[in-house]
């Protein structure tokens, strides 16, 4: 666990700048490239199939790879989709869940079968949340089974252009574009000058050569709960005692520089993204507290020896952004015509 954590890190850490392995390998992310491009025109031009259905798809997805925070963001449009009157589904590919055919996620399924990320959303949202390999499939499904939807939002799903989407939200956070590369060599799945409707920043700071339209999302996790009890709450500033904290999320060192913003002086536990706490990592672990994420407490919840250690506890984060977001996400939906 923790040398794929390293490796992790230490791959991330080279795709930030053009040092000799990024060089190394940028030949290869040329072919990358092309391939990539290749595939956007073949969907483009009709040579690949694409699905269209009868209400708008809006996909909430990232070009760098690995965690940007989508998850909040995605929680956050579903409650301004409402809001506004409609009545949002969500679908994901629910990654290391073992769906295949499209299915129904509800609050008490196992991570295992659908994901933590789509567990997660399900419990944060009640909204009707179907996954399956084939986005465009899973959204039939959902649709099907949930006839008084009127707008799809695709957790992820970027480059499934299986589904055809009307508005494209792509989310980056402090690291930008890294070093502006495709993999192998960088850390983008298609280049920085791809189309979007917007770009949303998580955090503080636009980095250089983001496209815009730009909006900034900020995540709000004042308090901890309780992983046994969570209806115990405390505020992080009164957490006391030796404090060690664990993520198993696309960018750990995000949700570290919080808790240290708030006050808290930590002992930090990088898990590789997606962990399944199949071997408990907090084993051995010296410290009174142990803070999780959210995404990480679904599944530390659905496991005994975790939900009992009383050392648990998670941070809900909350996502903030202008709703100016939210309005011309809505305007652009209403004015779609009929499928």
């Amino acid at each position: 666990m923790a040398r794929r954590a390293s490796l992790e890190s230490a791959l991330t850490r080279a795709w930030l700048r053009r040092g000799w392995l990024a060089c190394l390998l940028y030949p290869i992310s040329l072919l990358f490239r092309l391939l990539a491009v290749l595939r956007r025109l073949a969907f483009r031009f009709g040579l690949a199939a694409s699905t269209r259905l009868p209400v708008p798809v809006i996909v909430v997805g990232n070009i760098f790879v690995g965690g940007t925070g989508k998850t909040p963001l995605t929680i956050w449009l579903v409650a301004q989709l409402r809001a506004a009157g409609l009545r949002p589904g969500v679908i994901s590919r629910g990654y290391q869940g073992s769906a295949d055919a499209p299915r129904a996620v509800t609050p008490d399924a196992r991570a295992a079968e659908v994901g933590d990320e789509p567990l997660l959303i399900a419990q944060r949202t009640g909204c009707p949340l179907f996954v399956g390999r084939r986005r465009a499939a899973a959204a039939q499904a959902l649709l099907a089974a949930h006839p008084d939807v009127n707008v799809i939002v695709s957790d992820d799903g970027l480059q499934h252009y299986a589904l055809a989407r009307d508005v494209e939200i792509v989310l980056c956070d402090g690291r930008g574009n890294g070093n502006g590369w495709l993999l192998p060599a960088g850390p983008l799945r298609e280049p920085a000058s791809r189309r979007r409707d917007v770009t949303v920043v998580n955090g503080d700071t636009v980095p250089p050569g983001i496209a815009g339209p730009v909006f900034r999302m900020q995540l709000s996790g004042p308090a901890a709960h309780r992983l046994a009890d969570p209806a115990q709450i405390s505020p992080l500033g009164a957490l006391s005692g030796r404090i060690a904290a664990a993520a198993g999320i696309g960018h750990p060192e995000r949700f570290f520089a919080s808790l240290r913003a708030a006050g808290l002086n930590i002992t930090p536990i990088p898990l590789p993204d997606h962990f399944d706490f199949a071997s408990n990592p907090f084993t051995g672990v010296d410290a009174d507290v142990i803070l999780i994420t959210e995404k990480d407490a679904v599944k530390c919840r659905q496991l005994a020896e975790l939900n009992n250690d009383p050392r648990l506890w998670f941070v809900p984060v909350t996502a903030q952004i202008d709703p100016a977001l939210a309005t011309q996400i809505l305007e652009k939906c209403r004015g779609l015509p009929p499928a």
